[in-house]
């Protein structure tokens, strides 16, 4: 198998974004405004040019699920969580302690609150859909603007009939 790392960037309708692939898998998503490496525009692969034609179906509300090879490094419970995250359905929201419970420790809220800042595959790994449990918009390493845009993007598009 390839291991090399493969870095891209691209301007999308939000911003300049940068995905990172190494062995045949996304293992980055930079937001826009996040500090990319060094080089992140020289090398694009095929994965990358499909993850970038997802996201954009995606912003066009063309996409509601996304089908490409995540490998995101972390604690096993991070995983866990973010594992937690994909099954949050397109549209939808969830709670910090809902996702406490969903992976089996109802009392590590805060223990998921890290776990969801630390997801360094945000949209493809959709984090925006976590909420405060009084229904606030809370954290985001794209900042709150853009958690609303994508939230509202997702709730003015029903997800009936797409891909």
């Amino acid at each position: 198998m390839d291991e090399s790392t493969y870095l891209w960037c691209a301007e999308t309708r939000f911003g300049r974004m940068g995905i990172k692939e190494r062995g045949g898998a996304i293992l980055r998503l930079y937001l826009p405004g996040e500090i990319m490496e060094e080089g992140v525009c020289r090398w694009r692969s095929a994965l990358l040019a499909e993850a970038f034609r997802q996201l954009e179906e995606y912003f066009d509300g063309f996409r509601t699920v996304f089908n490409l090879p995540l490998a995101p490094e972390g604690t096993p419970f991070m995983r866990s969580v973010w594992n937690a995250l994909l099954a949050i359905p397109y549209g939808e929201t969830a709670s910090y302690k809902q996702i406490a419970e969903a992976v089996g420790n109802p009392r590590a809220v805060r223990a998921v609150g890290m776990a969801n800042n630390r997801n360094p595959i945000p949209i493809l790994i959709p984090c925006h859909r976590v909420i405060g449990s009084n229904g606030e918009l809370v954290g985001y390493a794209g900042g709150l603007d853009l958690k609303a845009a994508l939230l509202a993007l997702e709730h003015d598009r029903p997800s009936g009939g797409s891909r």
